[in-house]
């Protein structure tokens, strides 16, 4: 959804999202310019954060979206006080690094010990049932806008991203398969793309960190294939963004009915695809690696209008 075309039937989501984000604010001093009672404001105490250890100029533009121009600005503030320097890499020229100096290092390190000394006084006035209470809902407030923010993006079967989003797939079941898993099964690239079928990535902070694929597999009938998710974002409800993403695709494509199977140890799979309204059904295929097998009838279609559906045993 574009700015300025917000739904009017979310405009109470909206302004709630926004009345937050001005409280707390206002409470942890990001207005002001000596951010925690240091001299600088946020931008620069954040950026010495997000240093850390170490990194590169590019993955801090790309990790905080940050104009260049921007960035460049306050890596020279932070550099003329003594604060961080910049090299180039030991093997790339063209890739600048930037670290912390001792300075540096002890500034954060009071940094912390200021913002830790700020959240506990925001605290203070709660009882221990109710700090619980708020940091069950900032986690999944977290979850959440990480959720938000993640794009699900269609792309042809054999891009770079969809690919490598596949070998992390493969590797991943190789090791929780007890037999292994043959990456030959994979889906070709011509099956999930243009007119045949499609695949999904789905991209956090422009890094690909999931994948899902739809083929044809008779007249009216779609199968979805290899629903991944990585690790890092795993328990945000980010398969179901996918699966939701399939099954449009099916929509669009004229695809009355959606097949899947899945492994008997993804027994998360398994839960989901039931919650998701899929229906437990006879085999349809040979693939070596199923257990289970599903059916979901997509909405506003004719039942008899699916094709065959699978023999019984």
């Amino acid at each position: 959804m574009n700015a300025g075309t917000v739904d009017h039937h979310s405009m109470d989501d909206v302004n709630a999202l926004r009345q937050f984000s001005r409280y707390f604010t206002r409470r942890v001093g990001a207005l002001d310019d000596h951010y925690l009672g240091q001299d600088r404001p946020l931008g620069e105490a954040r950026l010495l954060f997000e240093i850390g250890d170490g990194t590169s100029l590019r993955e801090l533009r790309s990790r905080l979206t940050l104009d260049a121009g921007y960035l460049s600005r306050l890596v020279r503030s932070l550099t003329a006080q003594g604060l961080v320097e910049v090299s180039a890499h030991s093997s790339d020229s063209r890739r600048r690094l930037v670290r912390l100096t001792p300075a540096g290092r002890a500034e954060i390190e009071e940094q912390n010990r200021r913002a830790d000394a700020l959240a506990g006084s925001l605290l203070t006035g709660l009882t221990a049932a109710q700090r619980d209470e708020l940091t069950s809902a900032l986690a999944a407030a977290r979850r959440l806008l990480r959720l938000a923010a993640v794009t699900v993006d269609l792309v042809d079967g054999a891009a770079p991203d969809a690919r490598a989003c596949l070998e992390a797939y493969a590797a991943d079941l190789d090791a929780r398969f007890p037999e292994g898993f043959d990456a030959s099964a994979l889906v070709r690239p011509e099956e999930v793309s243009g007119t045949a079928g499609a695949f999904f990535v789905a991209y956090e902070e422009q890094r690909p960190v999931g994948c899902g694929a739809l083929r044809r597999l008779a007249p009216g009938v779609g199968e979805i294939r290899h629903v991944w998710v990585h690790p890092d974002a795993r328990r945000l409800g980010l398969a179901r963004r996918l699966l939701d993403a399939l099954e449009h695709a099916a929509a669009k494509r004229h695809l009355t009915v959606v097949r899947l199977d899945t492994h008997t140890v993804l027994t998360e799979a398994r839960a989901m695809y039931l919650a998701c309204g899929y229906a437990e059904i006879p085999r349809y295929d040979d693939n070596p690696y199923a257990g289970y097998w599903f059916e979901k009838r997509l909405a506003g279609t004719v039942p008899d209008a699916a094709g065959p559906r699978p023999a019984e045993g």
